[in-house]
């Protein structure tokens, strides 16, 4: 597939589990454990597809995406919002994400979701 996936989350667990999914899909995966300078971190690799956590170092979930969606380079980056949280919908809208996945989540899911937006 030969896409860029960037994955934003601070379970080292997590992050081996979606880079391994991902990599079976034929994705080049870069993750990070913080959103220190978030937009920075994005440009550095461009990926053609986010996912973020909603709680992290630095800045929330829910700012770094604004800060991605708010910037006329990323914007047009999709962005994956997942976390355990029970009001995930909400804050997936409040950050302005493309979708969302709940934690724990369904691995086949995750695939599908994946692929939907890199196709």
């Amino acid at each position: 597939m030969n896409k860029k996936v960037f994955i934003f989350d601070d379970n080292a667990e997590i992050l081996e589990l979606c880079t391994d999914i991902l990599n079976d899909l034929g994705c080049e995966v870069r993750t990070s454990p913080t959103t220190n300078n978030i937009e920075q971190q994005v440009i550095d690799f461009m990926p053609n597809l986010i996912y973020m956590d909603n709680w992290l170092p630095d800045i929330s979930g829910i700012e770094a995406t604004r800060l991605i969606k708010a910037n006329p380079d990323l914007k047009n980056i999709p962005v994956i919002y997942f976390s355990a949280n029970s009001n995930i919908e909400d804050l997936a809208q409040q950050a302005g994400a493309d979708e969302y996945i709940a934690k724990p989540f369904d691995i086949f899911e995750f695939e599908e979701i994946a692929v939907k937006y890199l196709k």
